[in-house]
């Protein structure tokens, strides 16, 4: 009780007035597509949620390399979107981003099919990890605002949520209202359907990643949903149907349906 109250104060403080400077704050918003159509009550919860986590996390730059206040905002104003119409408890339980100057080299295990346990290096350009920080490289951070269907701090960020309930597997914890069965019926079919056109070599404009695992495949599938969604909703509507419930938003409504040919090749996230 006593940590929440303080919390509340320290949240109350750093909405008070006007945290980020209004001017500085509109060139930003007009610098992202990614922010295109959202309407005034959108975007003043934007700015609150934007000056939340710029007060509430710690921005820090890996090693010795330095993390200005406006690469600071720009990585808040990407996180801030997920969680539009969401508590800010969604994000509470994490402190750090560490921000670093490229991709990076990551040591991490993992198992097999056949229950053996495998160590090695793997370059990624964002991780969300489950022992507290989001790793992000700045150049893709500062990219992921384009239109082009893919965007790494949302990817990462998408990762923090699904990991509420302890674990990535793909299904966040729910809002009342939603089912666990809905969710995993959609989701289910549609990663199933994905992984057989992946294993048949059949391109199209999901990034093969997605079919690493189910939550790859929710992480994936939220950029997409952010920057692309026409696409998510065409090809994936009961998916689309569900993330609208979850993130309560529906970027479709305000964002142009993009040709196929914006999409850019993957670049994988952790």
């Amino acid at each position: 009780m006593l940590f929440g109250f303080w919390r509340r104060r320290r949240m109350k403080k750093a909405l008070a007035g006007e945290p980020i400077d209004r001017a500085r704050w509109a060139r930003e918003v007009a610098a992202m597509p990614l922010l295109a159509g959202l309407d005034a009550t959108a975007l003043q919860a934007l700015y609150q949620r934007t000056a939340w986590l710029l007060a509430d996390k710690d921005f820090a730059g890996a090693g010795d390399y330095a993390v200005s206040y406006d690469m600071a905002l720009c990585i808040a104003m990407q996180a801030a979107l997920p969680i539009l119409a969401l508590d800010l408890d969604s994000y509470g339980d994490w402190q750090t981003i560490v921000v670093y100057p490229d991709a990076f080299l990551t040591r991490e295990a993992w198992g097999d099919e056949f229950g053996l346990v495998h160590e090695g290096e793997q370059e990624l350009i964002g991780q969300a990890r489950g022992d507290g920080p989001l790793l992000l490289s700045w150049p893709d951070s500062a990219h992921s605002p384009l239109l082009d269907g893919w965007n790494v701090v949302i990817h990462e960020c998408a990762h923090k949520l699904d990991m509420l309930d302890g674990t990535a597997n793909g299904c966040p914890p729910l809002h009342a209202g939603m089912h666990a069965r809905d969710w995993s019926d959609a989701f289910g079919r549609a990663y199933e359907r994905f992984c057989h056109d992946v294993d048949h070599g059949r391109d199209g404009w999901l990034d093969p990643y997605a079919s690493e695992a189910p939550a790859e495949f929710f992480a994936v599938l939220s950029e997409y949903f952010f920057e692309a969604p026409h696409w998510v909703r065409r090809d994936y509507p009961a998916v689309y149907e569900q993330m609208v419930r979850f993130y309560r938003q529906d970027p479709a409504l305000r964002l142009p349906d993009l040709p196929l040919d914006a999409l850019l090749p993957p670049v994988h996230a952790g």
